[in-house]
């Protein structure tokens, strides 16, 4: 049987002497191999994953630390690696983010990283009209839990007659004229821009583009699933900052196959 190894613990806590990951027993269906576990705590690991978690749910270490009874400078320097966690401990932080024992021993997760080859994307028509003003392909349809959804579009010159149709989705979008000309319609204003413009706005707001030139205009557009946090009254701007308007595509989660009933 292995030597029992003293674990650093809170010190906030009464002193207790807890035997190593290897020599202690887990929760039913758990297997942990002691130097693999030690090792990734060596390696601050676990520290890293407990502040991802926390850090996830918007919780300082003060929080934390009422939740599972432990001290906020333990929690810290925990999360830094300058002390090591018993299990009791690490079983106490799982409970409070609803993961299992295995989260922390488990191999790290991969980053995202997708590639959008060009001959791959699919070319889609505005919805909702018979007549498409503009062409749309999206650049992130195969990003899982994406935050932000990226769009190439072609706006096609204007008709006579045509009046572009207007619309509306959560968040923010954020526009850059690639070549061309646009007008950008933003609730009551209408604002003309060109190649190398760029526009941030916010995406509640009914709003429509329109080419105006004789040949196609092309943009760079983004949606953001995150609110616009305006300083006055909605839809205005801080004092001494120049008007511009802007533009909308897809909201933000849009799937590869909704792409199109999503588009305004």
């Amino acid at each position: 049987m292995a030597t029992p190894n003293i674990i650093p613990e809170d010190p906030s806590q009464p002193a207790k002497t807890h035997v190593a990951l290897h020599a202690v027993p887990t929760t039913p269906g758990l297997q942990v191999d002691g130097e693999a576990a030690e090792s990734v705590i060596a390696e601050k690991r676990i520290g890293e994953r407990i502040k991802h978690l926390r850090l996830k749910k918007s919780m300082g270490l003060v929080e934390l630390g009422r939740h599972t009874g432990l001290s906020a400078s333990f929690l810290s320097q925990l999360e830094t690696g300058r002390v090591v966690p018993t299990l009791r401990n690490l079983a106490r932080i799982a409970m409070v983010f609803s993961k299992d024992l295995n989260y922390f021993f488990e191999p790290e997760p991969q980053t995202i990283f997708r590639i959008h080859r060009a001959k791959e994307r699919i070319r889609l028509p505005q919805s909702g009209v018979q007549d498409p003003a503009y062409y749309f392909e999206s650049l992130g349809y195969m990003v899982p839990d994406r935050q932000l959804d990226p769009y190439f579009a072609e706006f096609l010159p204007a008709r006579p007659g045509h009046e572009p149709r207007a619309h509306q989705h959560f968040g923010c979008e954020f526009l850059f004229v690639l070549s061309g000309e646009l007008t950008i319609r933003h609730g009551a204003m209408t604002y003309q821009v060109e190649q190398g413009d760029a526009i941030y706005f916010d995406a509640s707001t009914n709003h429509s583009y329109e080419c105006t030139g004789e040949t196609s205009a092309t943009a760079l557009i983004v949606t953001l699933q995150q609110p616009i946090k305006l300083s006055g009254p909605r839809g205005t701007q801080p004092p001494g900052q120049p008007s511009k308007t802007i533009p909308s595509l897809p909201s933000a989660g849009t799937s590869r196959r909704g792409i199109a009933s999503k588009a305004g």
